[in-house]
Order: structure tokens, then sequence, then C-alpha cells
């Protein structure tokens, strides 16, 4: 047996960081997830994302750099090897871990394949549905689009479908992430090598469309949902791209009982990934692999579920719903662990940091991580003083625009937002950056007004008080604050030399 730890990546795509039962929303639930912080984990209610986009985010989490650094801002810039852009997955390999990977990438260049990143990328064959006794699935959000109605209705953007027929008699709705989850099982109870194993399963739920099968479709008591954020009467103050969203997605006539229903759904969805997170912990338990294994799960960024009025999400703004995410890791017995949920502040960036100091393992690059095994033992409460998040574009930046997105569906559910992303004419896509303390929020945007936000007071960011003069202090705090992490975090020096 290896000395080193396993490495199990759960790796959700678009969970909001507030949607956890532990973590005191009423209306969630995520059994597995709080049985984890009660016994034998840490769950950090203060993570948030370097992008709000599931690309960038990657590319940042999987390396400890912040999208500036390489200008990874976009769906369809990712690490590149012959860059010197590495990753963790690839450091890990190199180090002796075999690596076995189920899901989605986002991550790496689709056109040079992953074998330079892992030993398996699974994909299903027809005997494994047939062991599992399950009917494959049309993609993962249920296949074909009839479900939006008319492209003229109210429904043609809200990504909303609702319930999950299961074929009869099946326990699953055998979408690509089940089919993911039990290949996942599979290989945990056959492993049975000298050398550690690292698996990565990044899912895509509970990413929109808004579906899920039962039991957990029934499963949220909507009169427990927490108010959400309502679209304000003027968007004065707001990111323009969220005014234009909100008239592209034309959901202005939903009730707030649709609102419920959408909402209910996707807690729905966050319920059956804790319920697929728990049959992973299972496996491991079964196979003996569960002490000597580091469970990491989080989520690429959040969703807006209905906040302000809109769905889905958008890369160049920053609060909260999409900015925040669940971050919980179980360390291997070897870790001493205190296990609760934390508040201390804490960034995505931080993850590659802590498995690597967890196996011992120097990457060979430098990065922007910390560790959080102290904050994971007990030892400290307290990590950083500000957590940062970026997105957007110059203008002219056509290499940023995302055009591949619109010209392979200009009617498709993303539309709304991409058709903002692909022009000059607004500062809709704007670059912006944020600055987030316990107490406050700001926003520096290029091209438009800035944000600042009081947290205590306005946690749900609805009242932008950057020209508010008795605001002036906290805004000049947090711009200083803002400058030092640029001239900090600027770029990397390759830790090569050359002959002069």
């Amino acid at each position: 047996m290896s000395d080193k730890p396993n490495i199990i990546i759960f790796n959700p795509d678009q969970w909001r960081g507030d949607v956890l039962g532990h973590a005191g929303n009423p209306a969630a639930v995520t059994p597995n997830l709080d049985n984890v912080v009660k016994c034998d984990g840490v769950s950090f209610t203060s993570t948030f994302c370097q992008n709000t986009v599931c690309t960038p985010s990657r590319c940042s989490f999987m390396t400890g750099w912040y999208p500036h650094v390489r200008g990874h801002r976009t769906m369809y810039h990712m690490l590149h090897l012959e860059r010197g852009e590495t990753n963790l997955l690839r450091v890990l390999k190199d180090n002796g871990y075999f690596i076995w990977w189920g899901g989605k990438n986002d991550l790496v260049p689709g056109q040079y394949g992953f074998a330079e990143h892992c030993d398996v990328k699974f994909k299903p064959a027809q005997s494994d549905y047939e062991r599992w006794g399950c009917t494959p699935a049309e993609g993962n959000h249920g296949g074909q689009e009839r479900w939006r109605g008319a492209e003229d209705g109210p429904n043609y953007y809200s990504f909303f479908k609702g319930k999950l027929q299961k074929p009869a008699g099946e326990l699953y709705y055998c979408d690509g992430d089940w089919a993911s989850v039990l290949g996942a099982i599979d290989f945990i109870r056959s492993y049975n090598e000298k050398q550690p194993f690292c698996l990565y399963l990044p899912l895509g739920y509970p990413h929109p469309p808004y579906c899920v099968e039962e039991p957990w479709y029934s499963m949220i008591d909507r009169s427990k949902l927490p108010r959400r954020a309502v679209a304000p009467e003027n968007w004065d103050g707001k990111p323009s791209i969220l005014k234009g969203i909100h008239e592209n997605q034309r959901l202005q006539g939903w009730t707030e009982e649709q609102w419920t229903e959408l909402r209910a759904v996707y807690y729905g969805m966050c319920a059956r990934v804790d319920h697929q997170y728990g049959l992973i912990l299972d496996a491991l338990r079964e196979a003996g692999h569960y002490d000597d294994s580091a469970v990491f799960l989080f989520a690429d960024h959040g969703d807006y579920t209905g906040d302000y009025g809109i769905v889905e999400k958008t890369q160049n703004t920053t609060e909260d719903c999409l900015s925040r995410v669940p971050l919980v890791i179980k360390p291997p017995k070897t870790i001493q662990v205190k296990p609760r949920t934390c508040n201390a502040l804490v960034e995505l960036v931080d993850f590659p940091a802590t498995v690597y100091d967890l196996v011992n393992i120097d990457p060979g690059y430098d990065h922007f991580g910390c560790s959080l095994l102290p904050l994971i033992s007990g030892s400290t409460n307290t990590h950083r003083d500000a957590v940062f998040c970026e997105g957007g574009r110059r203008y002219g930046e056509t290499q940023a625009m995302e055009l591949e997105s619109l010209s392979t569906n200009k009617d498709g559910l993303y539309s709304p937002r991409i058709r903002l992303q692909t022009t000059d004419e607004g500062p809709y896509h704007t670059k912006a950056t944020m600055c987030r303390t316990h107490t406050h929020k700001y926003v520096r945007r290029l091209y438009e007004s800035d944000e600042l936000y009081d947290l205590e007071a306005d946690p749900l960011e609805e009242n932008n008080i950057v020209d508010v003069p008795e605001a002036a202090g906290i805004l000049a705090t947090l711009k200083e604050r803002m400058l030092t992490w640029y001239q900090e975090t600027c770029d990397v020096v390759p830790r090569d030399t050359d002959k002069r």
C-alpha cells in the first residue's frame, strides 16, 4: 500500500454555496454532506471561485493561477501543456498516481485527447449499461429541447424542464452523470494496484436545464425556500449585462409560484448530487479505501436560479449566488481533522495547494494557493483577509467573445447572454474584478460603474452603495487591497532559466 493518500475530486457543475443543509438552508436536502461535516470532514462555507463560468474556473482551480495570470477568461481557452500550462491531474500522474477521469472536460484542449492527463478517460459501453440494469438517457438533461415551447413563449429561455421520467422498473435516469458515478463505483471496487489513485469526477448537475427525476423532484419542501433577490425596478447601479440578460430571457411575467418551482427543482438536482456523493463514499468504505483517501467536493461556480429575475449564469458578474461555492473536505485518517463548518475566507486556488501539501509534492511551478490543512486540523480559523473573482474582456478582444457559441446555435438556451458577449455596442461584457471580505464586496468594472455592497446589511447585493459618501472609507480600503493583489499575482516566472 502506498504511503500517499488517494485523491477523490467530486466536482459538480454550478452548485450554489448556499444550498447546503448543514450551512443553515432549511430547504436544502444534503444528508451525506451533512454527515461528513458532522463526523470527519470540514465544510468551508465562505469559499469563492475565481471565475463564474466553467472553463476559466477549472483552469484556475486545477493550477492555482488566477484567470488573469495566463489569460484563461473564456470557454474556449484551456490548459496547454506545450505552453507550459500543466494541471493537477498531470502533476499527480507524473508523480506515480493512477488517474481515472469520468465526466465532462472544460479543462484541457479536446483536440489533443486526454492521454497526457489520465490513465483512463471513462466512456460507458453497452455492456456497462447492461450490468447496471439501465437504459442510456439522452444527454445529461433529457435530450431534445421540445420542453422549451414556442420561440416567442415565456419558457423558451427559462432553462426550466421539470420532472424527468425514468424508464419503468429502473433505478436511475441514466444520463451522463449517473454513468460516470456508476463507472467510478466500479473502478473503486475493482482497484487493487499498489500505486495511489486519483479519481476525478466532474459532473454536469446541477447545471441547468433545471430538471430531475423522482425521488429528488418531490423531495424539496417548497415552503422552506429562502427569499430570492428580486429584479430591481430600474437597473441603476447594477451591471449592464444583467439588465440585458433579463430583457433577453423574457421571464418578466413569471409568477412567484413559477420561480418557486424552478428553484425547488434546482434544489432537487443538488439533492441528487448529494446522494451520488454518498454512493461514492459507500464504495470507498466497502473497498477499504475510505480511511486512506482524501475526498474533495466543490463546484466550479454557482447559478442565479431566479435571483434578480434571471437564470443560469454570466461571466463577468460576481454576486455570491455565482461566486460562492460549496467546499467540503474529508481528509485521510492520517491527517488531524476537527469536523465542523468553517467560515474562513477560502478560494478555489487553495484546492491544488492543499492536495500538493497532502501528498508532499512540489508541482514544479509557482502558484497562489494556500494549503487548507491548518484549517482542517482546527489549529486556526483564519485564512485570507479577502477573496477575488474576475471575468469579462476588453473592447475589441475578439478572441474572448466566444463567437463559436453563437455561430452553432443562434437561438440556443445561452443566446440571451452570448449575444451580449459578442458585441462592443455596449459595456455588457466589460472586464470586472471582485474583492470580497466578510463584510463588504467591491467590484471594479471597466467601461461602467463600479459596485460596492454592505454584505451585513444587504446580503443579497440589491443596493449598490458605491456612491454613498459614508462608504468612501471602505471603498478606498478595498481598492487598495485589490491593487496589492494584482501586483502580487500579475504573473508567474518560469523556474527554468535560459543561457544568455
